[in-house]
């Protein structure tokens, strides 16, 4: 692993994630957890004290990234819920069938190898009723944007740890079977290319 994945990157993703509007995306869309949750893609726990007590029973993390967990540790034991950190990567979780009430994606799924597998496992890790709650920048819809988030995505995954700029995830959940019950979409702060957020959540059809 070269030295800017182990060293520089997570320290470039954590002070990324602490910006005043995903600030406020995480208070919107952490508390509405509920019960068994998995959160896919913890990173350094910077959702970590937003989960609900009243709400939650526990939350197991997961994370590809020693450096993002090792920072998330003293975050885990911080947390006013019960916290288990593991390391893996989303596209095999080494969880059972129906262990999970909610599973929560906050700019994890523009970075997996395989979206479509990861939201495969996905659904095979939630509980009957259960749902994904994402908060995911992607692929733009305005076509000038697009086209400078496709030129871009080479050289940005490359320096960004495999992160997109040109995923669309209201298809890619439609794809892998989901419903999508809410979804805003919108710009954020920030250039265009970067910014285009989606917010909602979403069941297995």
């Amino acid at each position: 692993m070269s030295f800017w994945s182990q060293h520089v990157l997570p320290r470039l993703v954590e002070s990324a994630c602490k910006s005043r509007e995903i600030l406020e995306e995480r208070r919107r869309w952490v508390p509405e957890a509920r019960g068994r949750v998995l959160e896919v893609g913890v990173g350094s726990g910077l959702n970590l004290a937003f989960y609900d007590p009243a709400r939650v029973e526990r939350v197991t993390g997961v994370d590809p990234s020693p450096e993002l967990l090792a920072k998330c540790a003293p975050r885990a034991r911080a947390a006013e819920v019960p916290v288990t950190l593991v390391e893996t990567h989303a596209e095999r979780l080494p969880f059972d069938h129906g262990a999970f009430d909610t599973v929560l994606a906050t700019y994890t799924l523009c970075s997996v190898l395989d979206p479509a597998r990861v939201l495969a496992e996905v659904r095979r890790v939630l509980a009957p009723g259960g749902e994904l709650l994402f908060v995911e920048h992607g692929l733009a819809p305005d076509a000038d944007v697009r086209r400078w988030q496709r030129r871009l995505t080479p050289a940005w995954s490359r320096c960004g740890g495999g992160c997109r700029l040109d995923r669309e995830l209201p298809r890619e959940l439609r794809d892998a079977g989901y419903r999508v019950d809410e979804l805003r979409a919108h710009y954020g702060e920030g250039p265009r290319v970067l910014s285009y957020t989606f917010e909602g959540r979403a069941r297995p059809g």
